[in-house]
């Protein structure tokens, strides 16, 4: 029986563990050839399982998940590539080209968390996390999309697709995650601003914003923490491998009418996220005075939907 990914090559980022394993084996279990890039690094980023040259070894996770692929009749290949670093992440849509003669599908979603309230936090608490998430994504999604534009300009047809992950916490915030949340944000507007800008490359763009059981999410002070148990029965709504299926249809050639989306998915559940529009207005059709100022707010809040809770206020 075919798969509905059947033939296409896909990366995904940070896909030794939790979701990025289960979006690796999904793609694979549906017919796909999968670049497994994962640097093999505890949850505060700090490095596990990766060699001298910064490439992945044999005892990384992301060689444990090329195995269990190949083992199941799968295609995959391992990338030991930093994700936020350029040339790396240049590296990592070299290795599906090289491996696999092209590339259809960049599933974004390494990360780590270094958690901390913001008046305590540090510099590099803050530039670490937005290294590895923020810049992590638009590294590889700008190396990807220079291949698929240069694909187009040659003439070859692309039906190319970007998953990138942001979060509740960049959509809603989250206390003590304020680097994180940061950046989920601006994962998520990333995501709009770059469907906008490669619709005329054949290249669609969309986000999740997930939530599971990982590293990520045990014993952090955001917004999964009081989801962690798992259920005495029957479904497990915080399984990783619930995300999936939503990002395998959105790699898919189904979803080529989808894009500039964010979508929240949790256990059985998928959501259209709505992100910032406009909302009440006021126009004098001239400049404001400061004093003028207090009763036009006050009536434009009154008139508007109240925000979504900060996950943990």
């Amino acid at each position: 029986m075919s798969g509905l990914v059947d033939g296409r090559v896909v990366i995904v980022t940070g896909a030794g563990r939790g979701i990025g394993r289960a979006h690796a084996l999904a793609f694979a279990a549906q017919g796909a050839k999968v670049v497994v890039n994962d640097i093999g690094v505890a949850k505060d980023g700090t490095a596990v399982g990766v060699g001298s040259d910064g490439s992945a070894t044999g005892e990384s996770p992301g060689e444990q998940v090329v195995a269990e692929i190949v083992a199941a009749g799968g295609t995959a290949v391992v990338n030991g590539d930093d994700v936020a670093d350029w040339d790396g992440a240049q590296n990592l849509v070299r290795t599906a080209v090289d491996n696999f003669g092209g590339l259809d599908v960049l599933v974004n979603n390494a990360g780590f968390l270094r958690d901390r309230m913001l008046v305590g936090m540090s510099e590099q608490e803050w530039d670490a996390v937005i290294r590895v998430h923020l810049k992590g994504h638009f590294a590889p999604l700008r190396h990807a999309a220079a291949y698929w534009r240069a694909e187009s300009k040659a003439g070859r047809r692309v039906d190319a697709r970007i998953v990138n992950t942001s979060s509740g916490a960049g959509l809603m915030g989250s206390i003590g995650q304020g680097n994180y949340a940061a950046a989920k944000a601006g994962i998520a507007e990333m995501t709009i601003q770059a469907a906008a800008e490669l619709k005329n490359y054949g290249v669609t763009v969309n986000a999740i914003a997930p939530a599971a059981r990982t590293r990520m999410t045990l014993g952090a002070g955001g917004a999964m923490a009081e989801n962690m148990a798992a259920p005495d029965s029957g479904f497990d709504a915080m399984a990783p491998e619930n995300i999936s299926p939503l990002v395998v249809w959105l790699g898919s050639a189904e979803s080529k009418d989808v894009t500039g989306r964010v979508f929240e998915v949790e256990g059985g559940r998928i959501t259209v996220a709505e992100g910032w529009r406009h909302g009440p207005t006021q126009d004098k059709g001239e400049r404001w005075d400061p004093k003028e100022i207090g009763p036009v707010v006050a009536d434009l809040l009154a008139k508007a939907e109240p925000p979504t809770p900060v996950y943990g206020a």
